[in-house]
């Protein structure tokens, strides 16, 4: 617990430094808001994880890694130290006991979650491995003819490889997931520790003082919360929110690119509605959010359709007189934040998105066969449908459907119902806004139908519930959160939102509370739970020592490099390039 503490204060530093100067040269001077501290952290996140996955092209993610990256904070806090320590007063100025309190005891909280759990099975499977390659050497050309998984690139792995501190000797740490827990949780805790404002919204004296200094403007300070006597649909993807957290809580300890892009997709839609509820007229905070849909996108695919929140900001400029400029600059950094992600896909596999084979752009030796990516893309989806039986890909939806609900949980079939029950719902709500031309639903319908674009992309595709479970279940809440709050002036008498908010979250806070009490434990106070391994048989392959398991397909972290069958030369499997690992290895040999 005590390492993970470390390593998050040195990752709040670096981030929120990266995220400063990031809003800074993009928003420019006269733009720059303070508008909240998360917001500086998600944005530094998000250059951070661009960062290690260049860095990773050139060489590996360790030492040097960090230096430069210390560096470049150290120049960013010279350029910026007046505008900085703004930031700071204002924050000082803001702030009360019971809001550091909550954020102190939430940092204890998931950082204690995130020292000790449940270890996912695909981290002893291929992300302790996938990390590992990165703090080793980078990127490897061809490496997924090693282990096809190891192609599966993800900018989460290279993030958790920055920060995981193995050039220091010890373990290597994975705290990135538990840190960005912690980043929603402040976020979710927002609305109860903000300071008390009047039923005018009037800001306090703190706040008047950064006002008359012109640093910052009410609407920004209040949020327009003055007095809200019914919930906010940012409210509604708060409980969502809140309510992944509390699943994920024992489980944040894995590298699991999945709860990245979950964390990260939440945070999203959480801001995106609270921008639209406070009535925001620039363009410059939606598109910054969009940069990190952007990001999503590289951390998992499953979530690549996020970015058709895109398509607001875009016409918001294209509006704009003068915006010439910020959408130059938007563009090239939207494609400056995909394009490492791009390369290292095309090296590890030679794929441009592996393992989907509709682009189909290079002929490098190192290319993984289109037989063996469609293979592996068929397996990721009938896996998704319950089936591990590949030659069952092609069954139609009315086939695999029923067999995939009848395995979900209470909760999820709840959900599913809504979900489903609220695509006709929205189709209705599009309809009524197109008879009775109401352009004030448009913001609405656009974000409401970005998910649910994402939720049938994830239906139909691959639809385990942990690639897309934030589609499934903040789709529907925010849908029928919208007709709620249209109808609840008329019989909500009886505060139906807040007396099933306290029950429902009663009762999975009771729940919660159990099952974390059960499993306390002062075995990982100091040092994080570290990763599983798996005992392993070594051989020989090019004067390397290459590991593969006794016994099923995981090997963890230790035994490296590992797969989860052994490579024969003798058997015309010889897959290296050259002589040395760093020239890569390719499926040309294999028998």
């Amino acid at each position: 617990m005590l390492s993970v503490m470390l390593i998050w204060a040195y990752m709040l530093f670096t981030c929120y430094v990266a995220g400063f100067a990031c809003i800074r040269i993009i928003c420019g001077k006269g733009n720059f808001q303070y508008k909240r501290e998360t917001g500086c952290l998600y944005a530094g996140v998000g250059v951070v994880t661009v960062y290690a996955q260049i860095f990773s092209i050139f060489g590996k993610v360790g030492l040097t890694a960090n230096l430069l990256l210390l560096f470049g904070c150290g120049v960013c806090i010279v350029f910026l130290r007046k505008e900085m320590a703004e930031s700071f007063h204002a924050l000082r100025l803001t702030a009360t006991p019971v809001k550091a309190a909550v954020a102190v005891l939430l940092f204890l909280l998931f950082a204690y979650g995130t020292s000790t759990g449940i270890i996912h099975y695909d981290t002893g499977l291929y992300h302790a491995q996938s990390i590992r390659w990165i703090e080793e050497f980078g990127v490897v050309p061809g490496l997924g003819n090693l282990h096809s998984r190891l192609a599966y690139n993800s900018a989460a792995f290279c993030l958790s490889a920055l920060y995981s501190m193995a050039f220091l000797g010890g373990q290597s740490y994975h705290c990135c997931a538990g840190f960005l827990a912690f980043l929603l949780a402040l976020v979710c805790g927002e609305p109860f520790f903000v300071r008390t404002m009047s039923r005018t919204g009037a800001p306090t004296s703190g706040e008047r003082r950064i006002q008359r200094a012109g640093r910052i403007g009410a609407q920004t300070l209040s949020g327009k919360r003055g007095a809200r006597r019914r919930p906010r649909l940012s409210d509604f993807a708060r409980i969502v929110s809140v309510y992944y957290l509390l699943n994920l809580f024992d489980e944040m300890i894995s590298p699991a690119s999945d709860y990245f892009m979950v964390l990260l997709a939440l945070y999203i839609i959480i801001r995106w509605l609270e921008l639209l509820e406070d009535e925001e007229s620039s363009y410059l905070p939606y598109a910054m959010l969009c940069l990190l849909c952007v990001v999503v996108m590289t951390v998992k695919l499953s979530g690549a359709l996020i970015l058709l929140l895109t398509l607001k900001p875009a016409v918001m400029m294209l509006r704009t007189k003068g915006s010439g400029k910020d959408i130059a600059k938007f563009l090239g950094t939207g494609i400056l934040t995909a394009a490492p992600f791009l390369i290292r896909n095309v090296i590890l596999s030679g794929w441009l998105v592996y393992p989907f084979t509709f682009i189909d752009l290079f002929s490098f030796d190192f290319k993984i066969p289109k037989g063996a990516a469609d293979y592996d893309a068929h397996e990721i989806q009938v896996w998704g449908r319950g089936y591990s039986d590949v030659s069952r890909y092609g069954e139609p939806v009315t086939s695999w459907l029923p067999d995939w609900i009848r395995k979900l949980s209470g909760t999820d079939k709840a959900f599913l119902a809504l979900a489903l029950s609220g695509l006709l719902l929205l189709a209705l709500f599009a309809l009524y806004a197109l008879v009775k031309r109401k352009r004030d639903m448009l913001d609405f319908l656009h974000i409401a139908g970005t998910l649910a674009a994402c939720f049938l992309f994830w239906l139909l595709t691959a639809p385990l519930i942990r690639y897309g479970c934030v589609f499934l279940w903040i789709f529907p809440v925010l849908v029928w959160g919208y007709l709620y709050r249209h109808i609840s002036p008329h019989l909500d008498r009886f505060k139906i939102y807040y007396i099933a908010v306290i029950l429902i979250g009663s009762y999975k806070l009771w729940a919660f509370g159990l099952e974390t009490g059960k499993g306390l434990t002062a075995e990982y106070l100091v040092k994080q739970k570290d990763y599983e391994n798996f005992e392993t048989v070594p051989y020989e392959l090019h004067g390397y020592t290459f590991y593969y398991p006794v016994r099923g397909d995981r090997t963890g972290y230790r035994d490296f490099p590992a797969s989860p069958v052994k490579i024969s030369s003798d058997a015309g499997e010889d897959i290296f390039r050259g002589d040395t690992i760093e020239e890569g290895f390719t499926a040309s040999d294999r028998g």
